[in-house]
């Protein structure tokens, strides 16, 4: 590529409106170039469909494992020791920082866990969420979805999937954030890495305790029992693996079902035929949530470790490099689905890649589509002439790698 429209393609990912609408910006990347190495993010940035497909399921080229100690070993020296408690944190090869074949044993023995009468009693306690939350506020007829609902409903239930008190979720939300706040784009951001680490430590502490309570007392009710007492083939999860698991869990299932709920929402909102539709045909809802995954994927970016010196569209990519798969790019790109920008509930064929693609799909997939669906579903039947209470909304700066509003207030009538 012609090293001279790097800088004006990083005028584009520099842009102050970049995090508020990354669309216009996506689709020039894709025509003048769906692969280049961005000076700002320190990073290759990859923006086609059938390229970031390549990448996500090439594991012997492009890495999952020691990616974010890349970013870390770039950190200035004096923020070293500060980032040790990340350091040692994210040298366990955990789900999502493991190749295959240390990548199956793990997938195998948290699935294994992953019980399917676990999240089928799930799905009966995230209604009962659902309904308390609404309940509170359908007499004052305005909510913020993110703060009344979108948040709180995804941090109970992974704080009672791992056996902690529901009153402990608002721990559960604010390690999350503390923990992703070091991830910016190809580099650490070097402020947020004591925040992060801070996070990561009370956490783990916490976990702690959860794991010796599970220990002496085995139990089966709950994932976390199960991640504490599952052998396959003679093989458990290392007290680290464990560790691991669960903030990937507390990350994952929290940040994401959280984007797609609130995006969701704001979503059917600017589109208010579509909302009638599915107001009219409940049946569509499956349907509804694969287009709001499409449309506005919550998991914007992710990114890979180039194992060894290798060529990849033209371009050579030097080892330890990073590639960034920029997903919500991918899943507007028109070479893949007809009138991208278009919001279509009924959109078929929907081959989106939100929850990513090839070993490393999403594990929490389906808990995050059954909680997003049954949430709108309760918005959307209980709150009559639903409507938006501003009129612009803003879009959440901090965590990179995630999209979601920072806040959605928003009028109705009750039943």
């Amino acid at each position: 590529m012609d090293e001279s429209v790097s800088p004006s393609l990083d005028g584009l990912l520099s842009d102050p409106d970049f995090s508020q609408d990354p669309y216009p910006a996506y689709r020039q990347l894709q025509q003048r170039a769906p692969l280049y190495w961005s000076e700002a993010w320190g990073a290759w940035v990859c923006t086609s469909y059938d390229h970031i497909v390549g990448v996500l399921r090439d594991h012997a080229r492009f890495s999952s494992a020691g990616r974010l100690l890349e970013l870390l070993d770039a950190l200035p020296p004096e923020l070293q020791p500060v980032a040790d408690p990340i350091r040692h944190h994210f040298s366990t090869r955990g789900l999502i920082h493991a190749d295959p074949p240390e990548h199956q044993r793990l997938r195998s023995l948290i699935g294994t866990a992953f019980s399917a009468r676990v999240i089928a009693k799930v799905r009966e306690r995230v209604t009962g969420i659902v309904d308390a939350h609404l309940d509170r506020v359908m007499a004052q007829g305005q909510m913020d979805i993110v703060a009344d609902l979108a948040q709180p409903l995804p941090a109970i239930v992974i704080a009672e999937l791992l056996g902690a008190p529901p009153a402990d979720a608002h721990r559960f939300q604010g390690w999350s954030d503390d923990i992703v706040a070091f991830q910016g784009t190809g580099r650490a951001i070097p402020e947020a890495v004591p925040r992060s680490a801070s996070g990561l430590l009370e956490m783990r502490a916490y976990l702690e305790d959860l794991f010796e309570t599970r220990r002496r007392n085995p139990s089966t009710d709950d994932l976390l029992g199960n991640l504490v007492a599952v052998e396959v083939a003679g093989e458990r999860l290392t007290t680290e693996e464990l560790y691991s698991t669960c903030v990937t869990f507390l990350i994952g299932g929290h940040e994401t079902t959280t984007s797609l709920i609130a995006n969701g929402v704001w979503t059917l909102l600017r589109h208010p035929a579509r909302l009638a539709a599915l107001r009219e045909d409940p049946s569509l809802m499956g349907s509804a949530i694969e287009e709001i995954l499409r449309f506005e994927s919550p998991i914007q970016r992710t990114f890979r470790r180039v194992a060894a010196d290798t060529e990849l569209h033209g371009q050579q990519l030097r080892r330890g490099q990073i590639v960034i798969q920029l997903l919500g790019a991918a899943n507007r790109d028109p070479s893949r689905f007809a009138d991208p920008d278009r919001f279509d509930i009924q959109r078929d064929p929907n081959r989106h890649i939100a929850f990513g693609s090839g070993v490393h799909y999403c594990i929490g997939a389906a808990l995050a589509r059954m909680e997003a669906s049954i949430a709108i579903e309760a918005v959307i039947r209980r709150c009559t002439d639903l409507e938006l209470a501003t009129p612009t909304v803003t879009w959440q700066r901090e965590k990179a790698l995630f999209r979601c509003v920072s806040s959605l207030p928003v009028r109705f009538a009750g039943p």
